[in-house]
């Protein structure tokens, strides 16, 4: 990889080969999270190479001081996904803080883009947020930070936070994302009047999400004119976790209906 804007060189991991997928991780992880929760179900699909980046500030990926806003984040995403791509649209994924970036990659550069899935979307404008609600509870198992992020608490769930969430915890730049946390809403993404994406998009979000709700989510279909939504009962923000045959069926439609 060579550095894209700003200096920056954006670690990543591929799998696979054919038409290339890009998928954005959320906040304060790395790209094993969605790499444990997507590639099963993209590589069942077929002819797709499967790529999973350290958004910068995250995992192997740096955010120097001039990475100020989510903007600039931004700008670094564009150029890898450019730099990938191998100058065909690429499929474009994101759970979370991943999704609202997606949004913006396909807000700036639609040409770049043939298809997008959100999971689980941050997304701006202070839309209710339901209370934690777990849907199998279990107050003994793993710690305050599991519980509070999972609506499933079993040992199988803790099990996958320990192996794919806790990692890329570690090693997040808190200071980095602090600073860039400040700014954290993408320029004009949703102003009055901005051109829609038109390509499939996928939204799909969990009933029970506490983190950044559903409600948000459901106002996206008026964005998309070509969008599949899902409000996945008995699941929470961890929905890509929780709830992975909902998410692989879903996904296997989005990527048919991108031809």
């Amino acid at each position: 990889m060579v550095p894209t804007a700003h200096g920056v060189t954006v670690h990543h991991v591929a799998h696979g080969s054919g038409r290339t997928v890009v998928v954005l991780h959320g906040a304060g992880v790395d790209h094993r999270e969605p790499e444990a929760c997507f590639d099963g179900p993209l590589a069942a699909v077929g002819g797709l190479r499967r790529v999973y980046p350290d958004v910068p500030g995250h995992g192997r990926t740096p955010a120097p001081p001039a990475l100020g806003t989510e903007d600039d984040v931004l700008d670094v995403l564009l150029g890898f996904v450019e730099d990938v791509s191998g100058g065909e649209p690429v499929l474009l994924a994101g759970h979370s803080a991943g999704a609202h970036d997606a949004r913006g990659i396909a807000a700036r550069r639609p040409d770049l883009v043939a298809g997008l899935a959100l999971v689980c979307p941050l997304v701006a404008g202070g839309h209710a947020v339901p209370a934690h609600d777990p849907v199998v509870r279990d107050d003994d198992l793993g710690d305050a930070e599991f519980r509070g992020y999972f609506v499933v608490q079993t040992p199988e769930m803790l099990d996958r936070y320990r192996r794919f969430v806790e990692p890329g915890a570690a090693l997040a730049d808190a200071g980095a994302n602090a600073r860039i946390g400040q700014r954290w809403e993408i320029t004009g993404l949703d102003a009055p009047g901005a051109a829609p994406y038109r390509g499939p998009v996928l939204v799909v979000a969990g009933r029970r999400d506490s983190f950044v709700g559903y409600a948000g989510a459901v106002a996206l279909l008026e964005r998309y004119p070509r969008a599949t939504l899902a409000v996945v009962d008995g699941a929470g923000h961890a929905l890509p976790h929780e709830r992975p045959e909902v998410l692989g069926a879903l996904l296997a439609d989005w990527v048919g209906r991108a031809g």
